[in-house]
């Protein structure tokens, strides 16, 4: 088989604990985003337009809808013969097997799938953040560096900084030193999750961890800890455009909110240089003209809207029933809102049925978000937060 220059790893397993009864039967990956979408289509459409043709995709956790969603490579021109996409999941062979104990043990139980395409480089990406990234640019800039590993990191507020993996660098940005949520931060280059690493040389390090039985076989907690002690040229890669990590529920809803505001900047979805591909609806979510029923909302052609929508996000498939109104909020596929339902600063799961009367969230701009899911009950005149 021919080598290739670089292919790509997406890290897909993870189990979304915090995104609560969204993933109580779905891939945090797989979870629908933005009208249309799914998380892992931003992952999967950057490696696209960034010209790489060979892409893992490692699953694990609740993997059947995400396995069969990404498995041919279609929608984002990843079917191909020598390459394309595949899809990871943990080996359990007749003698038994583990499951992936941690990113770094992911990535190194599939070595066999890497060393087939024989690349320099490799690109270790998440699965559930929302950005558009052209990675050859980072490719480029480690090429110049000549680096062993390079990091992918964006400036983050200096009070969220200990929330983050933090890359101290000089002015060259060579990594000096990286660490993880600290207390008091020295820089604000939070790491993205994203890493471009000399084959060669990550293989060789993710055989020493594996073997290591103090390790927790994590890139961010071992992996990179270990290259940097041992004098590696690590360099951090600033990202400058809009980037966001969707693990919670906060976070998923406010990168809903931010479609809708002009000011969000680098993300458009509806950028023709820079499509993002799905395998999910036939026709593009689009921008509502605001009327006296729907204003400053995206929403999915062919969804049935007999209420007011304000500054919400509905996904195909949805119906609003007579004088319901919906504000603030996230709606997923195929839900069926009744009459006289109120809905504030909410994410309502996919498949749903909302009785006529419901009310739900509130309109208390300090609340937290309201989640229904599968196993939420809904009455009408119940206020559920």
């Amino acid at each position: 088989m021919r080598s290739k220059k670089w292919i790509a790893v997406v890290l897909a397993g993870g189990q979304g604990s915090r995104l609560g009864e969204l993933t109580t039967t779905l891939a945090k990956p797989a979870v629908p985003f933005g009208g249309k979408y799914r998380i892992i289509d931003f992952p999967l459409s950057n490696c696209t337009h960034s010209g790489i043709d060979t892409v893992g995709v490692i699953t694990q956790y609740r993997p059947h809808v995400l396995n069969n969603y990404v498995s041919n490579g279609r929608p984002w021109d990843l079917d191909r013969n020598n390459g394309g996409v595949t899809v990871l999941p943990p080996y359990l062979g007749k003698n038994g097997g583990d499951w992936y104990k941690g990113t770094a043990n992911a990535v190194y139980q599939n070595i066999h799938y890497i060393e087939q395409y024989d690349p320099k480089y490799v690109l270790i990406l998440s699965g559930d953040h929302i950005y558009k990234m052209d990675y050859s640019k980072m490719l480029r800039f480690h090429l110049e560096k000549d680096a062993a590993a390079t990091i992918a990191v964006i400036e983050v507020p200096w009070a969220e900084a200990s929330r983050f993996g933090i890359m101290n660098t000089n002015e060259e940005k060579k990594i000096v030193e990286f660490d993880e949520k600290p207390a008091n931060p020295k820089s604000n280059l939070a790491s993205m999750g994203i890493y471009l690493f000399k084959w060669k040389l990550l293989k060789q390090y993710l055989t020493e961890d594996e073997g290591n039985i103090h390790s927790s076989n994590d890139f961010g907690k071992d992996i990179i800890p270990k290259l940097l002690a041992d004098n590696n040229q690590l360099y951090a890669y600033q990202f400058d455009s809009y980037w966001k990590d969707v693990g919670t529920i906060e976070s998923l809803w406010e990168a809903h909110m931010d479609l809708l505001d002009d000011d969000a900047p680098g993300f458009d979805l509806h950028d023709p240089s820079w499509p993002f591909f799905t395998g999910i609806a036939t026709h593009p979510p689009q921008y509502i003209s605001p009327t006296a029923e729907i204003s400053q909302s995206l929403i999915n052609e062919g969804c049935i809207v007999q209420g007011m929508v304000d500054h919400s996000v509905l996904s195909y498939n949805v119906q609003v029933g007579e004088n319901s109104i919906i504000r603030d909020s996230v709606i997923m596929p195929n839900v069926q809102i009744g009459k006289n339902v109120t809905i504030h600063k909410a994410i309502i799961a996919s498949d749903l049925c909302i009785p006529d009367g419901a009310y739900i969230g509130s309109d208390d701009p300090n609340a937290t978000i309201t989640l229904i899911g599968d196993e939420s009950t809904v009455r009408p005149l119940t206020v559920s937060n």
